[in-house]
C-alpha cells in the first residue's frame, strides 16, 4: 500500500450516530449521586493470526481517524484482525468472517482458540472484547483481504523473530490487544 497522506478536515457534533450513542450516566457511589459522560458502542472480537509457513503474525494496518485527530500527523494503526459484534451469531463465526474479509484466509471455526475476554476503553465506553488465536496456512488463502469496500486495510506479516522488538517499538502505532496477544503467544505457545 502506498504512503497516503491523511488529515482531519473538521469535527462536528454527531447528530444521528450509526454505531455509537453518547449518553450521560447518572449513578450513586457510596451514597453520593454522580454523573459520567460515556458512549454506548458494540462489543467486539479480535484474533491473533499466526501463519505457520511464514512463521509470522498477521496484523492489519489501517487509518484510525480518532488517532489521527489525537496526534495530527499519523493515524495508521497496526491491529489484530477484529470486528464488532453486530449480528445474531456466535463470536467465533464473526471472527471467521472477519479473518476472511480483512486478511483473505478461510480459517475453519474449529481452528479458533479463545484466549480471553476483557473490557476496553473503560473510561468512555466499557466495551467487552473477546480475543482468539488461530493458525493459518497458504492453502487457506482465498483472496487478498483488505476489508469492505469503504475500508482500506493492509495485511501485514510480522516475522516471529521480529515480534518482540515490534511490541515495544513506538514508531509502530499499535493497540494493547496486539501487545497482549503477542505476550500470550510467547508464554503459552512457544513454551510448549
Amino acid at each position: 500500500m502506498e504512503n497516503i497522506v491523511s488529515k482531519i478536515d473538521s469535527t462536528e457534533k454527531l447528530q444521528n450516530p450509526k454505531f455509537i450513542k453518547p449518553i450521560l450516566i447518572n449513578y450513586t457511589q457510596d451514597g453520593v449521586a454522580k454523573k459520567w459522560e460515556a458512549v454506548i458502542s458494540h462489543d467486539s472480537v479480535a484474533v491473533l493470526l499466526y501463519h505457520e509457513q511464514k512463521n509470522a503474525f498477521i496484523l492489519v494496518k489501517q487509518l484510525r481517524a480518532t488517532v489521527l485527530n489525537k496526534n495530527k500527523t499519523n493515524g495508521m494503526m497496526y491491529e489484530l484482525c477484529a470486528g464488532i459484534i453486530d449480528k445474531d451469531t456466535t463470536n467465533a463465526q464473526i471472527v471467521k468472517e472477519e479473518i476472511l474479509e480483512e486478511c483473505g484466509y478461510d480459517v475453519p471455526i474449529e481452528n479458533l482458540e479463545k484466549i480471553s475476554s476483557f473490557y476496553t476503553s473503560v473510561g468512555i465506553s466499557g466495551t467487552h472484547q473477546t480475543l482468539y488465536y488461530a493458525t493459518c496456512r497458504d492453502s487457506m488463502k482465498v483472496n487478498d483481504g483488505g476489508g469492505l469496500e469503504e475500508e482500506e486495510i493492509e495485511v501485514i506479516y510480522i516475522p516471529l523473530e521480529e515480534a518482540r522488538i515490534f511490541m515495544f517499538d513506538e514508531s509502530y502505532q499499535k493497540t494493547t490487544g496486539v501487545m497482549m496477544s503477542f505476550y500470550w503467544f510467547f508464554d503459552k505457545k512457544l513454551k510448549k
